[in-house]
């Protein structure tokens, strides 16, 4: 009887689950596989015909010298983006945990970026860059400090993406960070102060392992939008200069669609599916240590 009810059960839970998991599998496995299918064709994305090559297109990959670059530059644009969003928005949130006159309006200004289309935010940013009319250049000449070329120079594009993308994404971090503060308990800091524990002691041993969870939220989720991003690279240096801001993703984009080599392109994705599910397992094994639910 208890054997009966129990298969009842998970029956009735398969059938709210499937209708979400059918089109999962549809659309999430098929297109996986069907990408590491094409990846090993020479297919054109013209020709409705294509040869089978195999591993060819991975071993092209892997002695060009392009694929490297944009993987150093990939590596260097997801810390670049990712370390500053989280202890930024970390820093913000503190700030603005106290209510003051304008507080609201604080945040909804340090937020609005997030809901800005990325093309719209893009577009603003190249003026700002303009080495010779743009702010930026504007108010280093107030501080009376060397000017930049900016995305014009491959010594200075990528730190500029990097700026564009993490002044979009901190506004997004301090609000999930300020709801996390909230909940931290009172009690814990009321104990602690008992034991004699200071300012930085609080925040080191009761706010961070409180926060454990948003934090490993935000790293998750800007890891993956900054293995994502192509809109402000498009807009704002198209991949240049000499490549300097070319990574994996826009390599894709540049190998499908400029030069119509669709094996490549799809093994460049596939190269990134891969490097997403390593990272995704490094992230979840360190989180059984270092994140306190």
């Amino acid at each position: 009887m208890k054997d009966k009810i129990k298969l009842k059960r998970i029956g009735s839970v398969w059938l709210f689950v499937l209708p979400a998991l059918i089109p999962l599998i549809v659309v999430w496995f098929y297109g996986i596989l069907r990408s590491f299918y094409i990846s090993m064709t020479d297919w054109d994305y013209m020709s409705p015909t294509f040869n089978f090559v195999f591993l060819e297109n991975f071993k092209t990959l892997f002695h060009d010298a392009r694929f490297y670059s944009a993987l150093v530059n990939t590596l260097v644009f997801t810390l670049g983006t990712l370390i500053p969003t989280i202890v930024l928005g970390l820093l913000l949130a503190l700030l603005l945990q106290k209510s003051f006159k304008g507080n609201g309006i604080v945040k909804f200004i340090l937020f609005s970026p997030w809901i800005t289309p990325t093309v719209a935010i893009s577009i603003v940013w190249t003026w700002i860059y303009d080495p010779g009319t743009g702010i930026a250049n504007t108010v280093l000449r107030f501080f009376h400090l060397p000017e930049l070329q900016w995305i014009k120079s491959s010594q200075t594009a990528m730190l500029a993406v990097i700026i564009v993308t993490v002044w979009k994404s901190l506004g997004y971090a301090m609000i999930f960070y300020l709801s996390a503060l909230e909940k931290v308990p009172k009690e814990l800091y009321e104990a602690s102060g008992l034991d004699g524990a200071k300012g930085w002691q609080r925040f080191r041993d009761v706010t961070i392992p409180c926060i454990s969870p948003t934090t490993f939220f935000l790293v998750i989720i800007t890891m993956v939008t900054s293995l994502q991003a192509y809109d402000q690279i498009q807009i704002l240096t198209q991949g240049g200069p000499s490549g300097s801001t070319r990574t994996l993703l826009y390599m894709y984009y540049q190998l499908g669609f400029q030069e119509f080599n669709m094996g490549q392109a799809t093994a460049v994705a596939v190269i990134m599916v891969i490097i997403t599910v390593l990272l995704s397992a490094v992230q979840f094994t360190a989180s059984k240590k270092w994140v306190h639910y």
